[in-house]
């Protein structure tokens, strides 16, 4: 059996990621939850008391007052009625999924899952299930690693704002709902961090050693209970600081970060005991090297410029994080092409799926997962199992990395992105159409013997002056991103 884990930097430094994550590439997200209830998007549950905001206009309108109408409410309409778990499962499998994450708790301080921490969880209110366990057991059926994402660490400062009131209006004066006592459990004692400036969230995590010890036993029960292969931190490892920073801290304090440290530490000794080995995943989004090594540094909306030694992780969505009406989705030719240059780069690709607040999803999702479905079925064998080239890209488009912005990238003819197994290159041509010839630099030092078009077979291809070209059928088999196999 392998050696177990301490709650300390110095021995979680040995950890690194198993090769199921590696090979996986592409995962798929129920980030759900009561805010999908209004169907505004994310953030509702602290936006709603802030004056001003869309979602305060809303909430206003449409439900009432925060003072007479609060999150506690909104919770308790949450039923998700028509969620099946197991038929989601299939679909999201068969688009290429190979992993599974959901969310165990947003920053709303809801759970859902049948807790003994926690009164407000999806067994007390609202669906009258353990949704987890739900998720759960239609993952096992389908081999998929099992994962739980918890926003919990921000959670105290992040909702300070329902300790307010409105400064104008018929309301001006009259506290929010989060001033009552009854509720004080779910919505926090949290005064210390005042109600000035509603919009600022600092700091992300409270100094609070009460809230720090809650977070540990409420994590520690997520780990006991369904002993996940992923475990996700929205924000850097508790209770160190903000996790957008990317450089080290100046005096760089190890105390800070204990409770993450025994957290983690937990995940995988629990791991451990269930296999004989570490197969769990530790995410969490501090770029500080001194961090991220005790697990897998995970990208919201974002990535690398290029590829990384050890495997990341990105986490992305159609659209917006909850159900939202309002925001349009992403293209799945998008999806396939923001996948292909992760993977290139050693990056492992987390995909948010919107459910309505009944558990279904729309037809533009359905949509996007055929299409998805169609790709993988002929594109597959260049996923799963590669790890990067020599270099991962030839062309002159590169992706725009600017914090939370995913444009559409303008591929050109000349754009490639590269994976390897087995002793084949796969290249995926990025701005390729049908009908061309296929011009690789990349290959100039080495005898190329064979090259397939996956989905098509073995097709023309001429080595000249250290050049590799290759002619493509009039058809391509594949939506975008077609696969080269090179040997």
């Amino acid at each position: 059996m392998e050696k177990r884990f301490e709650a300390s930097f110095d021995s979680l430094y040995n950890y690194r990621a198993p090769d199921w994550f590696r090979d996986a590439k592409f995962g798929i997200w129920s980030h759900w939850g009561p805010q999908s209830v209004p169907m505004f998007g994310d953030w509702y549950a602290r936006n709603m008391y802030i004056e001003g905001t869309p979602q305060y206009e809303y909430h206003v309108r449409h439900y009432g007052h925060p003072s007479k109408f609060g999150y506690k409410d909104i919770c308790a309409l949450w039923k998700a009625e028509r969620f099946d778990p197991e038929t989601l499962m299939e679909k999201y499998h068969r688009a290429g999924a190979r992993y599974f994450m959901s969310q165990g708790t947003h920053h709303d301080h809801f759970f859902n899952y049948d807790s003994q921490v926690n009164r407000m969880n999806s067994v007390n209110v609202g669906p009258g299930f353990d949704v987890l366990a739900k998720w759960k057991a239609a993952a096992d059926k389908f081999g998929m690693p099992f994962g739980i994402s918890e926003h919990l660490g921000a959670s105290f400062s992040w909702w300070r704002v329902l300790q307010g009131c409105d400064q104008h209006g018929p309301y001006a004066g009259v506290p929010y709902d989060g001033n009552d006592k009854a509720y004080e459990d779910f919505y926090f004692a949290n005064q210390e961090h005042g109600t000035d400036d509603p919009k600022s969230i600092d700091p992300w995590y409270t100094a609070n050693p009460a809230y720090h010890d809650y977070w540990l036993r409420a994590v520690t029960e997520m780990i006991d209970k369904f002993q996940p292969e992923l475990l996700y931190t929205d924000g850097a490892l508790p209770f160190g600081h903000h996790w957008l920073g990317d450089q080290a801290k100046a005096g760089f304090d190890q105390t800070q970060y204990i409770h993450g440290l025994k957290a983690v530490a937990h995940l995988y000794n629990t791991s451990i005991e269930k296999h004989g080995s570490n197969q769990a995943v530790y995410l969490q989004k501090d770029r500080n090297p001194e961090v991220y090594n005790v697990g897998v540094l995970d990208i919201e909306k974002s990535q690398l410029p290029g590829i990384m030694p050890e495997p990341w992780h990105t986490d992305t969505c159609i659209g917006n994080w909850f159900y939202d009406v309002h925001y349009p989705y992403k293209q799945p030719e998008q999806i396939v092409e923001m996948l292909v240059d992760i993977i290139s780069k050693n990056g492992v690709m987390l995909l948010n799926v919107l459910q309505r607040p009944d558990g279904t999803i729309d037809d533009d999702a359905e949509f996007i997962l055929k299409r998805l479905e169609g790709w993988f079925g002929v594109c597959a064998e260049a996923v799963y199992g590669t790890r990067p080239w020599r270099v991962y890209q030839e062309g002159e488009t590169f992706v725009k990395i600017e914090g939370f912005r995913e444009d559409k990238t303008a591929w050109l003819p000349g754009d490639y992105r590269f994976v390897q197994k087995d002793g084949v290159v796969y290249a995926f041509m990025m701005g390729m159409k049908g009908g061309e010839t296929a011009v690789l630099r990349s290959f100039s030092e080495q005898s190329v013997s064979s090259v397939e078009l996956l989905g098509c077979g073995p097709v023309p291809f001429k080595q000249e002056y250290g050049v590799l070209l290759v002619k493509l059928p009039d058809k391509l088999p594949a939506m975008c991103a077609n696969a080269l196999k090179i040997r």
